[in-house]
């Protein structure tokens, strides 16, 4: 049995990968623990660790001097803490999933001589993951062929991205539903760990401008922020629509594989598990994704027939309706996006890393 750090901001971006490999160390017998920020309190809820702990970090950014140098104490503060912490658990290996939260922890570990791994979620290496690179022993990645990458030298093996357990048997139990002209079409949008307030604003009002034989068909769930459930209830309630609204689906997964259609962002855990249900999906990347990284992850899906990219600052909801009305009057274009979406999932990503966190810890 080894002792193994896992390293994670406390989004579900990053949790969710983490928390499947910390499954599958599990079911090999190791024993796990989790070094995160504050955020983990709200988003790492079951994450299956033997201690979770939480260590001070922040964002540098050098175009604010007087926040750079706070973050710069808090890093350091947050060294000395998670140096302490893991004097105490004695890791054999850690492994860091990118994020700024990841920096103290794995320069403590860094320091100390613990081996380390980084996973790499996206298309695009993470600046954190950037910075974080010459300190690391191997690097896990989610695509063959990703940016900035070649621009170290450390032992690099393409894994895939992780994906929950729950994903997994989802996979397993619910086949994709094809879509006929009579069906109901069950219609799902999520925007991330708290919802996307460009879906609120955008998705009802295309649904509105939709025909109205097709909204009769129409089964909506859309996870929306608090503060915008009320409108967009309102909206849909106009528009004569069945919808389920709520800030936050903890079975997401399930709702997924459900449905014949997904509207979401593009981030890597959200574009891992679509491909592994595969579920065809409208993705419209975070405009503020640092170095495009949800562009990139969109693109590739795109690419591969396995769903279509739309850019935020261009869609409007006259745009999106006509899009969503060729979609479900010709089913056979979803059904054949879900085939391609399949044929990207890499199931066996968490094998695969787990495989190499093993070799690792016994160094």
């Amino acid at each position: 049995m080894s002792k193994i750090v896992l390293m994670a901001g406390g989004t579900g971006g990053h949790l969710f990968p983490a928390m499947a490999l910390a499954q599958e160390l599990h079911r090999n017998g190791h024993e796990v623990y989790l070094m995160s920020d504050s955020r983990v309190d709200a988003f790492g809820q079951g994450f299956p660790a033997k201690e979770i702990h939480v260590v001070p970090s922040a964002t540098p950014s050098i175009s604010h001097p007087i926040k750079f140098i706070k973050a710069g104490f808090t890093i350091v503060k947050g060294i000395f803490i998670a140096w302490r912490k893991l004097s105490k658990i004695k890791p054999d290996v850690v492994v860091g999933f990118g994020g700024y939260p990841v920096f103290p922890p794995l320069l403590a570990a860094s320091l100390m001589g613990i081996p380390s791994i980084l996973h790499e979620q996206n298309a695009v290496l993470g600046r954190a993951n950037r910075a974080l690179a010459r300190f690391a022993d191997a690097l896990a990645l989610s695509f063959e062929f990703t940016s900035f990458a070649d621009r170290f030298r450390l032992d690099q093996v393409v894994t895939g991205n992780p994906v929950r357990d729950r994903v997994i048997q989802t996979a397993k139990t619910i086949s994709y539903s094809k879509l006929k002209k009579t069906d109901k079409i069950k219609l799902l949008v999520f925007g991330g760990s708290q919802g996307a307030r460009v879906f609120s604003d955008l998705v009802p009002e295309a649904i509105a401008l939709m025909d109205k034989d097709l909204r009769k068909r129409l089964d909506i769930v859309q996870q929306c922020r608090t503060e915008d459930l009320e409108r967009v209830a309102s909206s849909y309630a106009k528009a004569k629509v069945n919808v389920e609204l709520a800030a936050f689906f903890t079975d997401l997964p399930e709702r997924m594989g459900q449905s014949h259609l997904v509207i979401a962002r593009s981030g890597a855990s959200s574009v891992a598990e679509l491909t592994v249900l595969g579920r065809p999906a409208i993705l419209i990347p975070l405009p503020s994704s640092l170095d495009g990284d949800q562009a990139n992850n969109a693109a590739f899906i795109e690419a591969s027939g396995g769903g279509w990219l739309l850019e935020q600052a261009s869609i409007s909801p006259l745009s999106l309706a006509k899009q969503l009305q060729t979609l479900f009057n010709e089913p056979e274009i979803l059904n054949d996006a879900a085939k391609n979406a399949k044929l990207l999932a890499q199931p066996d990503a968490v094998i695969k890393l787990a495989k190499l966190v093993e070799k690792y810890s016994k160094l």
